[in-house]
């Protein structure tokens, strides 16, 4: 017997939060201006050549700059980042220069790239696929900064409570 869409909803998002993803900080500029929102939606998307898909939603004020860039940057947050992602997830970048509230430098490509990330990766953006509420950036890699081999990575479960900044 099929299941009921709400039973299978239920249940896909029970399989999502047991795989407890790991989170991520997006940031890019364009036409001077700079914006970052933390990304639940992004995973590897190829081994050769090194491709990374970097979800954006439609509502975020990051995916608005986004759709002007060339590039983005992509942030692995380590499990201390929690304030960190608190100001790029719940925080809109409409109504606030979320820059002005953490340290970040100017990396390539005129990105910001956020001080105390474990690592980082930019990325030039190859195509944009439009997924539902979120739009897929597909990105090949152009310089990166690893992270300390002993640095775990901040998961969904820690931010879960996080209501998102940006309003539709």
């Amino acid at each position: 017997m099929p299941s009921s869409a709400p039973d299978t909803d239920s249940a896909f998002d029970r399989v999502i939060a047991g795989a407890d993803a790991p989170m991520w900080i997006v940031t890019t500029v364009a036409d001077g201006n700079r914006a970052g929102c933390l990304v639940g939606f992004g995973t590897q998307a190829s081994i050769e050549p090194r491709r990374f898909l970097a979800c954006l939603s439609k509502e975020n004020h990051t995916y608005r700059v986004a759709l002007r860039a060339g590039h983005l940057a992509v942030h692995l947050l380590g499990t201390d980042a929690v304030a960190l992602a608190q100001l790029f997830g719940a925080e809109t970048g409409s109504e606030m220069d979320k820059f002005e509230h953490c340290e970040w430098r100017e990396g390539p490509h005129g990105l910001p790239i956020l001080a105390t990330a474990t690592g980082w990766f930019t990325g030039e953006i190859l195509r944009r696929d439009d997924f539902g509420d979120h739009v897929g950036f597909l990105l090949r890699p152009t310089a990166a900064q690893e992270p300390a081999a002993d640095a775990p990575a901040l998961r969904l479960r820690a931010v879960a409570e996080l209501t998102a900044g940006h309003r539709p």
